[in-house]
């Protein structure tokens, strides 16, 4: 389906979803009843199962996604979000859930280059952001290990020093297809 065809019928369907008031089942505040932030990866298979896995209903958690569900840098824009969840919206915990089978883990960042370049993006354009000190194949690569991703954006965020004292930051990592999470590492202890 195109994008004008998909376009219209989101827009055809929201037309009814408002005339027939179905928003009313999901009305909720801004603040997270549950004073959870969960951090996960994009995958299309996440999108109800992690939620349902977690028992997360709409209003539970603030919910950031991202490629990798990845804390990539300490002043990026997954950590300001989860600041953000914790002095604005009294966020008390944070979960970054990884999963299995992630498509980030060891990403053929050439064959994606290639596929910029395939795509119309001029060589000189990656070749610029590679002169200005962007090493554009290092900034897709996402990781080579589930585990070592996950205990780094954990870290990053345990350690943050923005981070106030007493907000429990956990790892889990969840299986995409039964949706089993596993401890990583648990913000309790």
């Amino acid at each position: 389906m195109d994008k004008k065809n998909n376009l219209e019928s989101i827009l055809e369907f929201n037309k009814e979803f408002v005339k027939n008031k179905e928003y009313e089942k999901y009305n909720t505040t801004k603040t997270p009843d549950r004073k959870m932030v969960v951090v996960s990866c994009m995958d299309t298979r996440l999108t109800e199962l992690l939620p349902q896995a977690m028992s997360i209903k709409n209003g539970d958690a603030k919910i950031i996604k991202n490629a990798g569900g990845v804390i990539i840098h300490p002043f990026g824009s997954a950590m300001r979000s989860i600041l953000v969840s914790i002095y604005e919206f009294d966020v008390k915990e944070v979960y970054v859930v990884a999963h299995d089978e992630c498509g980030m883990c060891n990403l053929n960042t050439s064959n994606t280059i290639q596929k910029m370049l395939d795509r119309g993006i001029d060589e000189a354009t990656i070749n610029t952001l590679y002169n200005s000190g962007i090493d554009v194949s290092q900034w897709l690569h996402g990781f080579s290990c589930i585990e070592e991703s996950l205990k780094r954006s954990v870290s990053i965020v345990r350690n943050h020093p923005l981070l106030p004292k007493g907000i429990h930051v956990h790892g889990l990592i969840i299986n995409p297809v039964t949706g089993k999470l596993r401890v990583f590492e648990n913000g309790n202890d």
